[in-house]
């Protein structure tokens, strides 16, 4: 088995977007509700619209990132990032070649034919289903892994992909695939770490871009800078720190230079207390302005 991406690759992305961050009352701060320092954060929105703070919430309500609807919400907020669509399922058929040096991207999370997890999905999907039309490329996957070539792959890949991406099994065995190797490990390590839902969804956006081992890199660095809750730290100051390293491991590579989903994504969530990723929510990527109710 060939391991998943570990360096970060380059999103679509579309105009440059100017940050806002969210209207917090002073008040929240005042009585404790929220981190101090919170009502200088620059506004959008109005007051009738602010998320009440999720540790004013009963733990008991609170539900982790792998609750059905909570995932939803963090598969919308992903794709907004990959595709510039909220209509993550819409994505299966999604292939092209996106010059980053990893070759083929396609599916719901971006595999790669250079990085290994692409030759693992259609692995699985073999297993599966051995007759599926993917799988006559199994030789050129596993030649290509860990370059850009396209040698055996072309030129019939792309539509066979898309043939492919509409058989239910091939469906699931996407999904299964992003949930062993990004999204499950990611929402794992929020838990153990004692993050709520808005946590677990930055390890997991973190691993999508960055790979599992480029995530835990962003974490190790974070812990020099703060705790995280299971450690006795503050959860807010925790995310700020951890979101803080994402940024400047995105600054790395160009193509990562614009930073807005985080910025003006999983920092809105942060600065409105919104902890436990409630909807609705506003946000946007690479310019494009997003909601989800």
């Amino acid at each position: 088995m060939t391991t998943p991406r570990t360096t970060p690759r380059p999103r679509r992305r579309t105009a440059a977007y100017i940050a806002a961050g969210l209207l917090i009352p002073g008040a929240a701060v005042a009585y404790g509700l929220l981190p101090a320092g919170a009502a200088t954060v620059p506004a959008t929105g109005t007051a009738a619209g602010f998320v009440a703070p999720a540790a004013v919430r009963p733990a008991a309500a609170r539900k982790n990132l792998d609750d059905p609807a909570k995932k939803e919400v963090a598969m919308q907020i992903v794709s907004a990032a990959e595709n510039s669509s909220l209509d993550w399922r819409a994505q299966f058929s999604y292939i092209e070649d996106i010059d980053d040096g990893r070759g083929y991207t396609a599916g719901i999370i971006g595999f790669c034919s250079g990085t290994g997890d692409m030759l693992e999905l259609v692995e699985a999907y073999t297993n599966t289903k051995p007759s599926n039309v993917l799988a006559k490329y199994l030789p050129a996957l596993r030649k290509v892994n860990g370059s850009d070539s396209h040698a055996g792959l072309d030129p019939n890949f792309p539509k066979d992909w898309r043939t492919a991406a509409k058989d239910p099994v091939f469906q699931a065995a996407q999904e299964a695939e992003r949930d062993r190797v990004y999204f499950n490990p990611a929402v794992s390590r929020g838990k153990s770490d004692g993050v709520r839902a808005l946590g677990q969804f930055a390890y997991y956006d973190a691993a999508v871009m960055h790979g599992p081992d480029g995530m835990a890199s962003i974490r190790s660095r974070a812990l020099r800078k703060a705790k995280p809750p299971a450690q006795g730290g503050n959860e807010t100051t925790w995310l700020n720190a951890f979101l803080d390293e994402r940024v400047a491991e995105m600054k790395k590579e160009e193509a990562h230079s614009d930073t807005s989903r985080v910025d003006t994504a999983q920092r809105v969530f942060l600065r409105n207390g919104n902890l436990d990723l409630d909807t609705p929510l506003d946000f946007a990527v690479y310019g494009d302005q997003y909601h989800i109710s």
